[in-house]
């Protein structure tokens, strides 16, 4: 990837996949936490997922805390994913709308939608401190293997404030992209990164 941009009137807008000094519009570097962390939690899955399938078929009985535990694990993938597809800019959107427009349009409507990607997990954030503190103060135990459920619940709260800070990193990086980056991606021959 050049810092220069190539021959022609479009600039070189492509998103590599962590940001480096040549690429200032590119996603953060520390994505590779959420990286490995997704990648540490689907093989816990899969060693759980694996281990319970051979003690059924030689014992004809199963491990009761592998659900729970999966379960769990699940719930912290979907937010590790999440806060990832929010850093990169992959989150859900209907192109119809957001790939239609000027520039300016188009850098306001995705704005727009990382601001409210962190108001909302802000919100939940700050929710969910009174699951995690009623899970504590009840002392309620997990129904399979009956740990303390706030062991579960403090990883909302957590997770939730990592998306609404790649939200907010996210807006900000889309207030400095150039207009380039907004233009209509098959007219201007951008990067398969940019076309819908």
């Amino acid at each position: 990837m050049s810092a220069h941009p190539p021959s022609g009137d479009t600039p070189d807008v492509s998103v590599a996949p962590y940001r480096d000094s040549r690429d200032p519009h590119a996603p953060p570097r520390s994505l590779r936490i959420e990286d490995w962390l997704t990648v540490i939690v689907m093989a816990l899955l899969a060693l759980i997922t694996f281990a319970n399938v051979l003690v059924r078929y030689f014992t004809n009985s199963s491990f009761a805390w592998t659900e729970e535990i999966s379960v769990f694990l699940m719930i912290v993938l979907a937010l590790v994913a999440g806060s990832a597809a929010v850093a990169r800019d992959r989150h859900i959107r209907i192109e119809w709308f957001a790939e239609r427009g000027s520039p300016a349009r188009r850098r306001f409507l995705a704005q727009f939608g990382a601001a409210l990607v962190a108001v909302l997990f802000g919100v939940i954030a700050v929710l969910s401190v009174r699951v995690v503190y009623d899970d504590f103060r009840f002392d309620e135990t997990s129904p399979g293997i009956g740990l303390p459920q706030w062991w579960y619940s403090i990883w909302l709260p957590i997770l939730s404030l990592l998306i609404t800070w790649r939200a907010i990193g996210l807006y900000i990086r889309q207030g400095r992209r150039p207009d380039a980056f907004f233009m209509d991606a098959d007219a201007h021959g951008l990067p398969p990164e940019r076309q819908p």
